[in-house]
């Protein structure tokens, strides 16, 4: 079957926590543009409905099969020991190990036949966050910029919060991190403004800081005052730290430092002190579930795009992430879905008490899935006994809210869940449902760092997902 397209529509010097600030800058031009390409658009549903995304990130590439997309009549090398509960929706089944989002499926659309051809984490995952194939070179700078940055760049949000933030916990341990390394997270060949502000802090811990956006004790608003008294005198352009590769943004970035500074509300949505102890243990008193709530307390302060990076829990040289070349069946069961049961089920729950589902889209997703049969090999990093490997044949994505129908499963994989049976659906399409759902204007062109046009997404809107 041919993959699902709708018709074409004709329309770390990033801020990491207590460095420079990146905060997007407002360009009217493309808001103008973005209210010619709403008309456009218009035909099509709930165009620009979603004010913010939430992009829950399961870096590792979680098992499909084992969690939304489970195959009982598969042969047992295939199936597992995971068993599917049916849900509140009819005819959509997910695993016994997802109990509370098998109550809210109603508000999920689980699609089930993405696919793409990239069996390495760091670089899958830049299809995952741009919509692109990663480059050939190794270089952060040459990547496709980000759903965040083009969403910075188009200049939404609200200042003096970031229009782009990225939690990514990293823990006391001396398990390896890898989520740093991954392509696709960054502005790329946009530049170094648009990249998202960067938290690696644990949120769950009682001492969460994020940077030095708090201000100092006995850093007083006189002293603050003259800090940016000096750096206005440091916009000499014959200044020896200004070079050509990006004084304006370093500027810009000691700019919404100081006014996030000045901004006591703004410092407030990283207080999770204020949130009540109910609200925090329903979401998890862990780094995921913290940096979900977290997320929450962003968007509904203005901020149009947070992702949320799963933390490296694992066990060294064993499991991490949702790399479970080994242990699948009991990291899954003991440490990995319960922790994202519990996290995505509160989100949903919380923005729709407050009213803020249906224009917040949420985004569950990994890099790619794992392989059909459990101890199949299928990269260099290969699987135990008790393992899966990499996958991207065909993996599961699930969106929420800001537009998007809920109660409904799109696309099918064939019977051992390798490859999709019906409505293939590319990373590019799912972000351009992104796109379409944040009213960025579709086949928006950007220049690269060289001054040529592109094409940030070629994607097509998933027509069916739309409420």
């Amino acid at each position: 079957m041919k993959p699902f397209r709708p018709d074409r529509l004709t329309r770390r010097s990033a801020l990491q926590a207590g460095s420079l600030g990146l905060f997007g800058l407002q360009y009217p031009e493309l808001l103008a543009g973005r209210a010619l390409a709403a008309e456009s658009a218009s035909l099509l549903p709930r165009y620009g409905q979603a004010k913010a995304c939430i992009l829950l990130f399961m870096w590792g590439g979680p098992a499909h099969q084992d969690t939304w997309d489970l195959k009982p009549d598969a042969p047992a090398e295939v199936r597992g020991p995971f068993a599917p509960i049916s849900t509140v929706v009819p005819n959509i089944q997910i695993c016994e190990h997802f109990p509370l989002l098998a109550r809210r499926t109603d508000k999920l659309a689980i699609v089930r036949s993405v696919t793409h051809d990239n069996v390495d984490h760091t670089t899958a995952t830049h299809y995952l966050l741009t919509g692109q194939p990663p480059p050939p070179v190794s270089d952060l700078r040459k990547d496709w910029p980000s759903i965040g940055s083009v969403v910075s760049r188009a200049g939404l949000g609200r200042p003096p919060l970031p229009p782009f933030v990225s939690m990514r916990p990293k823990l006391p341990n001396d398990v390896p991190r890898f989520v740093e390394e991954s392509h696709g997270q960054f502005a790329g060949w946009l530049g170094p403004t648009f990249d998202p502000l960067t938290i690696d802090a644990d949120p769950s811990l009682p001492d969460y800081r994020v940077g030095d956006f708090a201000p100092q004790p006995g850093l007083s608003t006189d002293r603050l005052n003259s800090r940016q008294s000096l750096l206005e005198a440091m916009r000499n352009p014959r200044a020896s730290w200004q070079t050509q590769t990006g004084p304006r943004a370093v500027e810009d970035h000691y700019h919404r430092a100081f006014d996030l500074l000045a901004s006591p509300a703004s410092q407030a949505a990283f207080d999770l002190t204020r949130e009540t102890t109910e609200v925090r243990e329903r979401y998890g008193q862990n780094p995921h579930g913290q940096s979900v709530l977290q997320a929450r307390r962003l968007i509904e302060r203005g901020v149009p795009l947070v992702t949320v990076f799963w933390p490296n829990d694992g066990i060294k040289n064993v499991s991490v992430y949702w790399d479970t070349h080994s242990r699948n069946f009991i990291d899954l069961r003991e440490r990995l879905m319960p922790v994202a049961d519990q996290a995505f089920s509160a989100l949903l729950d919380d923005l729709y008490e407050r009213g803020l589902l249906d224009e917040t889209l949420v985004v569950w997703t990994g890099e790619f899935g794992r392989t059909p049969r459990i101890g199949q090999r299928n990269s260099d990093a290969g699987a135990g006994a008790d393992g899966r490997d990499h996958w991207p044949g065909c993996f599961t994505t699930v969106l929420a809210g800001g537009g998007i129908q809920g109660g409904q499963a799109f696309g099918s994989s064939d019977r051992y869940a390798a490859y999709p049976a019906t409505h293939p659906v590319r990373p590019v399409d799912v972000v351009a449902t992104v796109y379409h759902l944040l009213g960025v204007p579709p086949h928006l062109e950007l220049s690269d760092s060289q001054g040529r046009p592109q094409v940030v997404c070629p994607g097509q809107p998933i027509l069916p997902l739309f409420a």
